[in-house]
């Protein structure tokens, strides 16, 4: 007999987030404690607020003080950069702007301007130093952490969400969806799917794992007559070229998949036998339309 549970849906960061748990009296707690967090992230990570600790650090360098919630993104942005050797990287910001995605998506309407294809390595997240709450800050480096908060976030709020309240939970932000606590009868059903024009999956997710999407057609926008997305590749510092449309991966934690499928979507080709060699179900959708799954996709999510 299956489970009962209760959800919401709401938009946040120009996507939809969803929360479901599987004692539905109480939702209305766990919504809180969801967005009090959140905010506790758009008040650290947003680039697009000129209020933010991220836009703040803009305007510093050297060694600065850093608040806990943005410490630990950070913290997880690095993990992110080695696990990948750097080709999910923090230090993006700058690339970003000149690419044109310098405000929320939904702001950057039309053709963002004329574009200057230089080919510039990003700073590199090795020049950042990161101790405790004190990050080391070179001069002229824009951290941008696009790549990684919301999974972060996907993660920690259903773990306080847990913690706190003892429920069974699911905490979706966009493609990054993290769970915590038990799964409701007979377990977590996850649509996998990007785009409404792509082909689509329904998977099983355990307790407490964790799955995540990243895409090279969901955020998009025009720059000098040339159509962008906001997968830097760190190499070059343009978009990485668009050999996936999606790129799904499932992992114990949605930082983990999330670092996997961005990743891949600047490997390109080279991707399926990395993720194959780290043993994570995936699925990959080529630009053309074919798909490709690694061993374990999707039984290998079946706890």
């Amino acid at each position: 007999m299956a489970t009962t549970t209760a959800a919401v849906e709401w938009e946040l960061w120009s996507t939809r987030a969803r929360l479901v748990v599987t004692n539905p009296g109480v939702l209305g707690s766990a919504r809180e404690l969801v967005d009090s967090y959140l905010a506790q992230v758009d008040d650290a990570a947003n680039r697009f607020r000129a209020d933010s600790e991220i836009c703040r650090l803009a305007e510093r360098s050297g060694e600065v003080t850093l608040s806990p919630t943005m410490a630990h993104l950070v913290a997880e942005a690095l993990a992110a950069a080695e696990l990948t050797d750097g080709d999910v990287d923090p230090t993006v910001g700058g690339a970003l702007r000149r690419l044109g995605y310098d405000r929320d998506l939904q702001l950057v309407t039309g053709d963002a301007g004329p574009l200057r294809a230089v080919i510039r390595p990003v700073p590199g997240y090795r020049r950042l130093r990161l101790e405790g709450s004190r990050l080391r800050l070179p001069a002229g480096v824009e951290l941008d952490l696009g790549a990684t908060a919301k999974a972060v976030a996907a993660d920690r709020a259903a773990e306080l969400v847990h913690g706190a309240l003892g429920t069974g939970v699911l905490v979706s932000l966009g493609g990054d969806i993290a769970t915590a606590g038990p799964a409701p009868a007979p377990g977590w059903q996850v649509h996998v799917q990007d785009r409404d024009e792509d082909p689509w999956t329904q998977v099983e997710l355990p307790a407490g794992s964790a799955i995540a999407t990243s895409s090279t057609v969901s955020r998009r926008w025009v720059r000098g007559g040339c159509t962008m997305h906001h997968i830097v590749d760190p190499r070059t510092g343009q978009p990485a070229r668009p050999f996936w449309r999606s790129v799904t991966v499932a992992a114990g934690t949605c930082a983990h998949a999330n670092a996997v499928t961005t990743a891949s979507l600047v490997r390109g080709e080279r991707a399926v036998d990395w993720v194959r060699g780290l043993g994570l179900p995936a699925r990959f959708l080529r630009h053309d339309g074919v798909l490709v799954h690694t061993d374990g996709w999707p039984t290998g999510l079946v706890a």
